[in-house]
């Protein structure tokens, strides 16, 4: 899909051994034209370890410990994805047209041992996280049940379109 780009920054020396910023942008794309979104997107993905994620879980979250993937939205949907509301310039940038969605952080030490654990590649565990963290992007939660649920069916159908299965 090419509705996504993806400003790749890596802040450790593990990088997975993918092609992790056209992974990325394959699975952003896809989970914005699921989701209807009219125009290309704009994403910042950051690959840290444990303990820069840590830093700025604490540092924005008040959390100090490590998580595998920490999702910074531009946009403040009302409902997800609810892209009629975008009419305020501020969204997009303004040389390109591209709506910013937002930043994304992910732990490359996270990828390796939840790959290992739930017996899957790091591919799919890197896409998993991103789906996860672009569906944050667009204003899903999963705090409660109902919305965890509805959150997990969507990340799987990427990953179910893009064959990276289990």
């Amino acid at each position: 899909m090419e509705n996504a780009a993806i400003d790749f920054e890596q802040e450790t020396e593990d990088g997975l051994g993918e092609d992790l910023p056209a992974l990325a942008a394959l699975v952003a794309g896809t989970a914005l034209s699921m989701e209807g979104c009219p125009w290309a997107a704009r994403i910042s993905l950051v690959l840290t370890d444990d303990e820069g994620i840590r830093r700025v879980n604490s540092q924005f979250r008040g959390i100090d410990s490590s998580t595998d993937v920490l999702s910074f939205p531009s946009v403040d949907f009302s409902a997800p994805s609810a892209f009629e509301e975008l009419e305020d310039d501020s969204f997009f940038d303004m040389e390109t047209g591209e709506l910013l969605l937002g930043d994304i952080m992910i732990s490359a030490d996270r990828v390796r041992a939840q790959a290992q654990a739930y017996g899957h590649s790091i591919k799919r565990e890197f896409c998993f996280l991103t789906a996860h963290s672009v569906f944050h992007l667009l204003g899903y939660d999963h705090m409660e049940e109902d919305e965890a649920a509805v959150m997990e069916q969507k990340q799987e159908a990427v990953l179910e379109k893009l064959g990276i299965t289990r």
